[in-house]
């Protein structure tokens, strides 16, 4: 972690939103979710969030030796919004303590706020998590 990963870090994101990051398509095989409207679908929204933060973060860290993982996601979703809107995530990383980061983050969709939403990160060792990684997987036998 660099020095410049400090609190009031802020960063904008911009993005719009395509058909297939709506309800429907966020597990095809659920047959309830292909019934749903297409509106940006929650989960998405919090890749979306995660997506914001990591681009935020990896200027202010030794990527990609060391990357950031989501580790805690408080949202909600205030709003729909159909494909075609462009909507923009407003990220601020409000605490750092250690190499857990806290960010508050907004998001609208040029009509309306649409989120809101307290997330946590944790910085990582790229190599020393997919060791572990490697690891688990041997011992579940996959």
């Amino acid at each position: 972690m660099k020095e410049t990963l400090q609190p009031g870090l802020a960063f904008e994101f911009k993005f719009k939103v395509p058909e297939n990051k709506t309800v429907p398509h966020l597990f095809p095989e659920a047959a309830e979710f292909q019934l749903m409207p297409k509106v940006l679908a929650t989960g998405y929204m919090v890749g979306l969030f995660e997506w914001t933060c990591i681009q935020a973060v990896n200027p202010h860290i030794d990527w990609p030796k060391e990357q950031t993982v989501g580790i805690g996601v408080q949202l909600t979703h205030l709003a729909a919004t159909p494909p075609g809107l462009e909507v923009t995530v407003s990220a601020r990383l409000e605490a750092v303590s250690g190499r857990k980061l806290t960010f508050s983050i907004v998001a609208h969709d040029g009509i309306e706020k649409i989120s809101e939403c307290k997330h946590e990160r944790f910085v990582i060792d790229a190599e020393g998590f997919n060791s572990r990684l490697q690891k688990k997987i041997a011992q579940s036998g996959i």
